[in-house]
């Protein structure tokens, strides 16, 4: 019994594949670092930190379909004015993105490509902070998805906005 693949094949002749593709190459840690200004003082301090974190992602774009994304955490860790500890992580990744739309393209990069690294961030973050005999510092997860689709809601919003504002009669037009 012998079966037809030659409609099965998604590829094209030259072998490509021609449906959209989303493939993660490589994830990696670009920098990191751990500074503790005030050790060993902090040490001997009431234990009732404050922590800051800040995030931020930058897409750069390598080659036509290669991509790489660099996911920034920063935690900064206080006890009143005093700084206990400063961890920043790059963590970042290789991805390989075809035949998608722009819009899709967006989306694959600042929503799914950071969800995909915060991850080993979180982890890289707690081991640096823990070998440092730190309280351990366990990092809630981040929904890129839900900051992608709000920030584009924002964007619209403040669109629709000056859109109004252009169409409106100047001040003292007569009607």
């Amino acid at each position: 019994m012998s079966e037809n693949t030659e409609n099965q094949n998604p590829e094209s002749a030259n072998g490509e594949a021609q449906g959209p593709q989303f493939d993660v190459l490589r994830i990696y840690s670009k920098d990191c670092s751990l500074e503790t200004p005030n050790v060993p003082e902090v040490f001997r301090l009431e234990w009732k930190p404050k922590l800051k974190v800040e995030f931020d992602s930058k897409p750069t774009a390598l080659e036509d379909d290669l991509h790489e994304v660099d996911l920034r955490v920063t935690v900064t860790c206080t006890i009143d004015e005093t700084v206990v500890y400063v961890c920043e992580v790059h963590q970042a990744g290789l991805f390989l993105i075809k035949n998608v739309p722009a819009e899709a393209l967006e989306y694959l990069l600042a929503a799914q490509a950071p969800n995909i690294l915060f991850p080993y961030a979180r982890e890289h973050i707690a081991s640096l902070i823990n070998r440092s005999t730190f309280p351990p510092l366990n990092l809630r997860p981040i929904n890129f998805e839900g900051l992608f689709r709000a920030r584009k809601a924002q964007e619209a919003q403040e669109a629709k906005g000056q859109q109004e504002q252009s169409s409106a009669p100047a001040d003292g037009a007569q009607s």
